[in-house]
C-alpha cells in the first residue's frame, strides 16, 4: 500500500475534479476531496494531475482545497453482516446513514462503515490445526440470519498451513480467527476481507451452463429459460411490468442469494422496492426474503459517479457468495441509467461522444459487467460450484430497441425478454413478447429438460412458438379481410393460440396459485394445450365443427387449469389429458343430437 498523498483542486465540472500534486497515484485510487473529505476515484492520470470522479454532491468546492489520496482503491467490505441490508452504491449503509444524519437525503461527508465492526458472530471451525489450506477453502461457519449459512474463507493470495485456529465462539470480524504459516512467516487472518469491486474475483473454472435457472414463472422457463450463469436482458418502456418481473424473478427462482441494484431509477419506484422486499416471504424457507437479499440503492436523485459504482459493488458481493458454492441472482434495474452515468461523466472529460452522446467504450463497459456472470468451479481444494446469472432491466426512451444501451446489450446477453407495450396495454402479464424475446441456451439446456422433464419438452415448446408465429400470420389477414375469410381449420389455430396466450403464459403474479408454477406443471399444462390442439383438428377430420368443439366442457378445465395447485397439478393434469384422448367424433355427435332432440321436446 502506498503512503498517503496530498494535492489542490485545480477544476471542478459537476462530479469531475481535477487536483494537481498527486505525483504516484494509480487509476481506480480512493481520493478524499476537500475540507470535508468527499470521497472520490481515480479515473485519469496525466502526470501529477489526476482527474477524480466524487461520489458526493461537488457543491461549494473551491479551487486549492486539498485532495489526499489514500493509497487504495474502491474497494468491498466482505464479511458476515452483508445479507439484509440495505446499500447505496458505494456501500455505505443507509439506515445507518439516517440514523446518525435524521434526514431523508444523504448529506456530503458522512462516513459510515459497510458492517458493524463491534458485533460478535458465533464462529463454528471446521478444520483443524495443521491442515493444509489454499484461497477459497472453507475453515468455518457463521449463521448469517435464519437461512443463509456464510461460510467462512481463506481470502484470496493466501494459502499455507493452518497453525492454530479459535474454538468456537463469538468474534468481530476483525479479530484473527486463524493463523496461516507459509514460507517461515505467519500472519493473523479475520473473517473481514476487502477487495478491489472493479476486477473480478479469482476462480478455477468456468462450466458450461447446462442447468437451468427456474423462475415458476411460465414465459420464462418454458419459452425463453435463462441458465444458471447465464445473463439476460429485459427492456421495457414505461409501465410494462420491468420491476415487477425482477420482484418474481428475486422471489421466485431457485438461486440461493439475492442482490438488487436499484442503479438511477427514480425515487419512488426504488421506495416501493425498499417497501416491498421486506415484506415479501421466500416460498422455499417461510422467512422474509429479505434474509438473503441484499439491496443496493442509488436514485437518479444521488450523485451520478455513486451511480456509475453500484453495479460493480454489486457485483462483487455476488461474487463472494459465489465463491462460497452459492447460486446468486442479480438484478440491475437498470443498467441505462447506469449507461447515462457513465455519459455524464465522460462529457465532463471532454471525451469524444459516440452514437447518441454515449462514450466510445460504453460497449465495452457494458461487457465487461456482464462476463463477469458464469456458473464456475471455485478456488478450493473441494470441488465447490457457484454461480452468478444476471438480468439487467434496460429502460430505452420511448420504448425504441434499437438505441445503443439496448442494442449492446443484446450482443452480450444470451436471453432476450422483450416487453411489450401493446401486451401491457391489454393486460396480459408478464408483458413478454413472445414473437420478439429469445434465449441462446436451449442447446445446452436441452439434456436437462429431456432427463429431468420430459423427452418430448423441447419438442412441445417448438410446435407451441410455431402456433403463435402462425397465429401472428393469420391476425394480420383477419385484420384486412376479416375473421369470416378465414377456413375452420385455420380458426382452429387462432382458438390454439389463443389459449396459449391466455391459459399459459398469462400469469397472475398476485394470484397465490398463479404466481409460482413448477417446471413440472408448466409440462403438463403444455401438453394439454398441444394435445388438445392436435384432437381438434383430429376432430374436424371427422366432420366435427369448431364451435361444438369450443362448447366441450373440457374447454372450462383448460381455461381454470392454472389456478390447480402445484402440488395437486399432476393428478388433475392427467385427469384432463386422459379426457382429451377419450374425446371421438361419434361421442360428439351423439351428444349434439341429444342436445337438439330435448330442445326440440322443449318446443
Amino acid at each position: 500500500m502506498s503512503t498517503e498523498r496530498i494535492g489542490k483542486i485545480l477544476r471542478i465540472s459537476g462530479p469531475v475534479v481535477e487536483a494537481d500534486g498527486m505525483l504516484g497515484s494509480s487509476m481506480y485510487e480512493v481520493c478524499k476531496v476537500g475540507d470535508e473529505g468527499l470521497i472520490g476515484e481515480i479515473i485519469r492520470i496525466q502526470g501529477e494531475v489526476c482527474t477524480i470522479q466524487v461520489y458526493e454532491e461537488t457543491v461549494g468546492l473551491l479551487p486549492n482545497e486539498k485532495v489526499v489520496g489514500t493509497g487504495v482503491g474502491l474497494s468491498a467490505e466482505l464479511a458476515p453482516g452483508l445479507i439484509g441490508q440495505i446499500y447505496d452504491g458505494i456501500q455505505r449503509p443507509l439506515p445507518l446513514i439516517l440514523e446518525q444524519t435524521k434526514d431523508d437525503f444523504i448529506r456530503r461527508g458522512v462516513v459510515t462503515l459497510p458492517l458493524e465492526y463491534d458485533k460478535k458472530w458465533l464462529f463454528v471451525p471446521t478444520v483443524a490445526k495443521g491442515a493444509k489450506v489454499v484461497t477459497g477453502d472453507i475453515i468455518g461457519t457463521v449463521q448469517e440470519g435464519p437461512v443463509v449459512s456464510h461460510r467462512v474463507m481463506v481470502p484470496p493470495g493466501v494459502q499455507g498451513t493452518i497453525s492454530s485456529i479459535v474454538k468456537a465462539g463469538d468474534y468481530t470480524i476483525n479479530d484473527p480467527i486463524f493463523k496461516i504459516k507459509n514460507n517461515g512467516s505467519e500472519i493473523d487472518v479475520p473473517m473481514l476481507q476487502k477487495w478491489p469491486v472493479r476486477f473480478g474475483r479469482p476462480i478455477k473454472e468456468r462450466l458450461e451452463p447446462t442447468i437451468p435457472l427456474l423462475t415458476g414463472q411460465r414465459v420464462f422457463d418454458t419459452f425463453f429459460p435463462i441458465a444458471k450463469g447465464g445473463t439476460s436482458a429485459i427492456p421495457g418502456g414505461f409501465g410494462t411490468g420491468k420491476t415487477v418481473s425482477q420482484h418474481q424473478l428475486a422471489k421466485w427462482s431457485d438461486a440461493q442469494i439475492v442482490v438488487y441494484i436499484g442503479c438511477g431509477e427514480r425515487g419512488n419506484e426504488m421506495t416501493n422496492v425498499l417497501e416491498d422486499f421486506p415484506q415479501l416471504i421466500d416460498p422455499n424457507t417461510g422467512e422474509p426474503l429479505m434474509n438473503r437479499t441484499i439491496l443496493i440503492a442509488n436514485t437518479s436523485n444521488m450523485p451520478v459517479a455513486a451511480r456509475e459504482a453500484s453495479v460493480y459493488t454489486g457485483m462483487t458481493l455476488a461474487e463472494y457468495y459465489r465463491d462460497m458454492g452459492y447460486d446468486v441472482a442479480l438484478m440491475a434495474d437498470s443498467t441505462s441509467r447506469w449507461a447515462e452515468a457513465m455519459r455524464e461523466i465522460s462529457g465532463r472529460l471532454e471525451e469524444m461522444p459516440g452514437e447518441s452522446g454515449y462514450p466510445a467504450y460504453l460497449a465495452s463497459k457494458i461487457a465487461q459487467f456482464y462476463e463477469r456472470a458464469g456458473r464456475v468451479r471455485t478456488l478450493s481444494t473441494e470441488d465447490r460450484q457457484g454461480s452468478i446469472t444476471i438480468t439487467g432491466a434496460v429502460s430505452p426512451p420511448g420504448g425504441d430497441f434499437s438505441e445503443p444501451v439496448t442494442q449492446n446489450t443484446l450482443r452480450i446477453t444470451k436471453v432476450f425478454w422483450a416487453l411489450s407495450k401493446d401486451l401491457a396495454a391489454r393486460r396480459h402479464f408478464p408483458a413478454i413478447d413472445y414473437l420478439v424475446s429469445y434465449t441462446l441456451y436451449t442447446n445446452e439446456l436441452s439434456p436437462w429438460f429431456s432427463k429431468e422433464v420430459d423427452p418430448n419438452f423441447l419438442r412441445y415448446r417448438s410446435e407451441a412458438m410455431a402456433l403463435l408465429q402462425k397465429d401472428k400470420e393469420l391476425e394480420d389477414i383477419v385484420q384486412l379481410v376479416g375473421p369470416e375469410a378465414l377456413p375452420e381449420s385455420e380458426k382452429i389455430i387462432l382458438e390454439a393460440a389463443r389459449m396459449i396466450k391466455e391459459d399459459f403464459l398469462q400469469q397472475n403474479a398476485f394470484n397465490e396459485v398463479d404466481s409460482y408454477s413448477t417446471i413440472q406443471k408448466q409440462w403438463s399444462m403444455l401438453k394439454v394445450i398441444i394435445d388438445f390442439y392436435n384432437k381438434m383438428r383430429e376432430l374436424y377430420n371427422q366432420g366435427v365443427k369448431l364451435p361444438e368443439m369450443m362448447n366441450l366442457p373440457i374447454i372450462d378445465k383448460i381455461t381454470r387449469m392454472k389456478y390447480i395447485p402445484n402440488e395437486k397439478a399432476e393428478g388433475e393434469l392427467a385427469g384432463i389429458l386422459a379426457e382429451i384422448d377419450a374425446l371421438h367424433a361419434d361421442d360428439i355427435v351423439d351428444r349434439i343430437s341429444g342436445r337438439m332432440m330435448t330442445d326440440l321436446k322443449k318446443d
